[in-house]
């Protein structure tokens, strides 16, 4: 059986389920019409009223059925719904669906308004949050490409964990533009080749995010291991992990989406082949925390060493502080999330994902870039430089003027 079709959003599953009976509900009327029953045997044929099927029935007869049975939507009611099958056809439902199958009481209009607001507040603050983590990245990125004292395989795998972020940020604004910039379009059922496409760029950037932190933690292992000797043959399997490994892993994801459950815009998380991407995500976040550990173990017995430098140590010191904090920063709360279901927790879910993370790329920023003593160093003696500089032609200047 196909799995249960559940949306990212709430109010697509309802949708969605009725679309799927409907359809399977045509598929028997379709059977239905290429071997019609014997004349003795005429009655009324298969028919969807909207919310039911009704299977073909003979004449005279009748047929109930139970209240469609729907999470969040239908009050379990012990009531049937009957329809006669009679010389003129099926009659009208009795009782009717709306008193035999009681809502779920619905919200006011006051709390659909207080829900709307909340949710446009929420998709201001996100969007005030990547927006800032992008221009910080950016200007990350900028001061350790203009520097040519910071050129060096920690930096530039610093750069590449920068833009995974800036994808991340993209990502969520293209998604954002495609799938809700016209009210007028139902996400529920868009099924576009440019949402898929803006879908899958989305799942990319989340899982090259993930792998260039399982990079960052991978390089600050081989550098206490390594003790500082020549680690740029390392790098080309840093960029095949960071960048290959989500594309070999969204490769996959979209052949089977495209083979197997081809249907809508790709955002829902119900599906069993969710976990093509949930799983290397998992992964990562799993080696990262026995990197963690790992760590920790070999910083505390190399700075408990009588012959290791104080140089040394403050390049341990300084690298372990900011990868040690966003090792667990980065994955607790997505391990917390993976063990429940999706409508568990869904807003402290929707905050964390949305909000918090947001901001997480301007935090790395701060932490590798802007907080770093080396990087603040160099900021530093360049600008004295260039205001040394600038002191000395306008000496020059003034000099000139004053000998003419």
């Amino acid at each position: 059986p196909s799995p249960k079709v559940q949306g990212t959003h709430p109010d697509c599953s309802v949708v969605l389920h009725f679309q799927q009976q409907e359809v399977e509900c045509l598929q028997r009327i379709r059977s239905e019409s290429q071997n019609p029953a014997p004349p003795e045997q005429e009655g009324c044929p298969t028919e969807w009223d909207g919310v039911n099927c009704w299977p073909a029935l003979p004449l005279g007869q009748f047929r109930a059925v139970a209240c469609p049975d729907i999470l969040n939507v239908f009050k379990k009611s012990k009531g049937l719904i009957q329809r006669n099958c009679t010389e003129w056809g099926w009659s009208l439902p009795s009782p009717p669906y709306h008193s035999a199958c009681q809502l779920e009481t619905l919200s006011s209009s006051n709390d659909t308004e207080a829900k709307a607001r909340h949710f446009v507040t929420m998709k201001v603050l996100y969007t005030c949050g990547y927006s800032t983590s992008m221009a910080a990245l950016l200007l990350a990125i900028g001061i350790f490409s203009c520097f040519r004292k910071l050129h060096c395989t920690r930096n530039s795998i610093h750069i590449h964990f920068f833009t995974s972020f800036i994808l991340r940020g993209m990502a969520v604004f293209i998604k954002d533009n495609v799938l809700f910039s016209d009210e007028s379009i139902d996400h529920c059922t868009m099924s576009s080749v440019t949402c898929k496409a803006a879908i899958t760029f989305f799942q990319y950037s989340v899982l090259a995010n993930f792998y260039w932190l399982l990079v960052e933690g991978l390089y600050l292992q081989t550098l206490l291991l390594l003790t500082f000797t020549c680690d740029r043959s390392y790098t080309c399997g840093y960029i095949l992990i960071g960048w290959g490994v989500p594309m070999v892993t969204v490769g996959v994801w979209v052949l089977i989406r495209l083979q197997y459950d081809n249907h809508g815009c790709w955002d829902d998380y119900s599906s069993q082949y969710w976990w093509v991407i949930k799983a290397p995500i998992l992964l990562a976040i799993f080696v990262n925390f026995l990197i963690f550990l790992n760590v920790t173990r070999m910083l505390a017995q190399k700075i408990r060493c009588p012959d290791l430098s104080k140089t040394h140590k403050q390049q341990y010191m300084r690298l372990t502080k900011s990868t040690l904090l966003l090792i667990p920063l980065f994955g607790v709360h997505y391990m917390v999330f993976a063990l429940f279901p999706k409508h568990v927790g869904m807003d402290a879910r929707l905050y964390f994902e949305l909000v918090l993370g947001s901001y997480q790329g301007f935090l790395v920023a701060l932490l590798y870039c802007f907080l770093n003593g080396e990087v603040q160093a160099e900021v530093r003696r360049n600008w004295g430089k260039w205001q040394r500089s600038m002191e000395s032609n306008v000496f020059n200047l003034a000099t000139q003027d004053f000998t003419a």
